[in-house]
């Protein structure tokens, strides 16, 4: 039974990394973040990201995610935010701050 909940978990795991990026998406779409002139502002910006990370954080409470899966969150996070069309500046940058919100306690 434990090798089921491992997948099932994975897969909530993919899930909410794919929702955290479309929420995200919704705020900030990929056609602004590809117009080279016009940028949002930093601070809307912050806020946007500061709200999904703080979503993040809940998910791990709720689920005690490990080391493993905290990975997984921000691989899954990465790979959706490069489909939905976002910069690789922005990718990383966002990605990076992901991780960094899940490993403070």
């Amino acid at each position: 039974m434990g090798v089921f909940r491992w997948f099932s978990v994975n897969r909530e795991v993919d899930r909410f990394a794919k929702m955290l990026a479309q929420d995200i998406a919704k705020r900030y779409p990929p056609a602004l973040d590809n117009v080279r002139g016009k940028k949002v502002s930093v601070d809307r910006l912050t806020r946007i990201l500061e709200d999904a990370y703080a979503k993040a954080r809940e998910f791990r409470e709720e689920r005690g995610l490990g080391f493993y899966r905290k990975a997984k969150l921000g691989n899954s996070f990465r790979w959706e935010l490069a489909d939905l069309g976002y910069t690789k500046e922005f990718v990383e940058m966002a990605t990076e701050g992901l991780i960094v919100s899940l490993s403070r306690k």
